[in-house]
This record gives structure tokens, C-alpha cells and sequence, in this order.
């Protein structure tokens, strides 16, 4: 892979700090960051390295992923080690304790999709969609479905295990899928939470499916978006 020439970031050495013995606050000193959570995000599913990460995160430079990467790995969130041959090639993924910031994502993720100013539009990574569907999941819909599914998203490929009101991913290794859906993640998740029927997407050439269409008519219809919430500022009552 070829490397990348990095230069001189005009951050300051030193980061800024809230000096507040709040949790929360020290969570923001942790991941507060631009584009330190994304990163995070990116890392959720398993290792990555530095050209997959930058693919995946459009807008971010070379130097503030860089510094990213240097930061979550000192706060004991990020690490990085060298893959075994053949493919001898540096990677970096999050450490048990990064990992746990899963509900987090969860919980950010739901509240803004309430938001009116959301735009579904703008570029969407594959772990973005499998983790948005890990958060979508409503268990009573998904109740009863016993289910192995791949996802094809783009030249990334997840094998799921759709039990008991949870979406496991799992290894390569497991079952023959029941379903597969390939596409882009956009186009999966217009699918999934724009309603667009699975036959157009097909006819379009930009879906192929394989496998239990029921099963796949069904699954779309299990990730209901939250309602938008209503942001209407209320009339300033003033006493008499």
C-alpha cells in the first residue's frame, strides 16, 4: 500500500482540557475531538488499516487522522499492531474497553435520527449501516426470525446472525447464509429506511438478492425509524 506523506499539523501538542472531575466531561476529553467518535465508528467491527480508515471517512486529512489514531491510541482506546504474513501490513483496532462504547453510538444514533436537519443523502461507510441496523432493530417486529444473512456492501462483507431480537455479526466461517443482499450501503439503507421497494433497486441493477426473498420482503420492514422530533418553540407564557 503506498504511504502517505504527512506533514506538520497547526494543532497544538497540547490538547485541551475541561479540568472538570465530571465523567462526562472526561469522556469529551477522551473522544471529543473532531472526528475522533468517527474514527471510533469505523474501528466497531473489527481492524482497520490507515487506507481504509481515510476511504471510509470522507473529509479528513491524512494529518488529523494521524493524530486521531495517536490520541485514542494513548487514552488506551485505540491500538495498533502488525498483521502476520502474507499480509505484513499495520492495522489498528479498538481495544476491549473501546469497544464498549458500542451503546453509545446507539444511543447518539437514535436521538439524532429525531433530528429534522438529518440528511440520509450524504455518504454512508458499510459499518455505519451495519451498526445503524444493530441500533434499529425493533425487537418485537424481528421476534421469531431465526435467520443467517451476508451483507455485500462494496466490496465489504458481513455474514449476521438475525436470533432472539439481535443482530449478531459473526465470522465467514459460520453457516451458509439463508439471505444475501449485495449492494452499496446507500443503497441498502434506502432500501431498509426509505421504503424503496426491493424489486425497483433490482430492476435498476443496483441490488442483487439471493437466497429467501420472503425473508428479505420481511427483514427491511424491521429497523422503523423513531419520529422526528418536534422542535416547535413553545409560546412564552408571561405571568399576570
Amino acid at each position: 500500500m503506498k504511504s502517505e506523506k504527512l506533514t506538520h499539523t497547526s494543532e497544538p501538542t497540547r490538547r485541551r482540557r475541561y479540568d472538570d472531575a465530571c465523567a462526562t466531561a472526561h469522556a469529551l476529553d477522551l473522544v471529543g475531538d473532531r472526528w475522533a467518535l468517527l474514527v471510533m465508528r469505523e474501528l466497531m467491527l473489527g481492524a482497520r488499516r490507515f487506507g481504509d480508515l481515510r476511504a471510509n471517512l470522507p473529509g479528513i486529512s491524512a494529518n488529523v487522522l494521524t493524530q486521531r489514531l495517536e490520541d485514542l491510541e494513548a487514552s488506551s482506546i485505540v491500538v495498533r499492531r502488525k498483521l502476520p504474513p502474507p499480509a505484513s501490513v499495520q492495522v489498528y483496532e479498538l481495544t476491549e474497553w473501546g469497544r464498549e462504547s458500542e451503546p453509545i453510538f446507539q444511543a447518539l444514533g437514535r436521538w439524532a435520527a429525531r433530528s429534522p436537519a438529518h440528511d440520509p443523502t450524504l455518504p454512508f461507510s458499510a459499518t455505519s449501516l451495519m451498526l445503524s441496523m444493530r441500533t434499529m432493530l425493533d425487537v418485537d417486529r424481528a421476534r421469531g426470525v431465526d435467520a443467517w444473512i451476508r451483507f455485500d456492501l462494496g466490496g465489504e462483507r458481513y455474514l449476521t446472525h438475525l436470533h432472539d431480537g439481535r443482530l449478531d455479526i459473526v465470522e465467514a466461517t459460520s453457516p451458509a447464509p439463508d439471505l444475501v443482499m449485495a449492494g452499496e450501503p446507500r443503497v441498502v439503507a434506502g432500501a431498509i429506511y426509505g421504503g424503496q421497494p426491493l424489486a425497483s433497486l433490482e430492476a435498476a441493477g443496483v441490488l442483487r438478492i439471493e437466497g429467501d426473498r420472503a425473508l428479505a420482503e420481511r427483514y427491511i420492514t424491521l429497523f422503523p425509524l423513531p419520529p422526528k422530533a418536534d422542535v416547535t418553540v413553545p409560546e412564552l407564557r408571561v405571568p399576570r
